[in-house]
């Protein structure tokens, strides 16, 4: 019995500190712009994207062959 009143107090206590932690977000205007702060995330990678060097396959006259033909590649 005296555990679970532990466990109880415990579970008021977090409760307690996860309230006063949200009113401090709220207070501090965290969740101002939420749009916002969702993108960011994606933009580091846009520009990995964006910056990244084109490379365009070289395809010879042999191979341009087999994929017509239905012939597999010999390596």
């Amino acid at each position: 019995m005296e555990l679970t009143w532990i466990a109880i107090l415990a579970s008021l206590c977090m409760a307690i500190a996860a309230v006063c932690v949200f009113i401090f977000a709220v207070k501090k205007d965290y969740f101002h712009n939420l749009e916002d702060t969702k993108y960011q995330v994606f933009w580091s990678d846009l520009e990995d994207i964006v910056d990244a060097p084109v490379v365009t396959p070289v395809v010879t006259p042999k191979e341009k062959r087999n994929h017509a033909c239905g012939q597999p590649e010999s390596h």
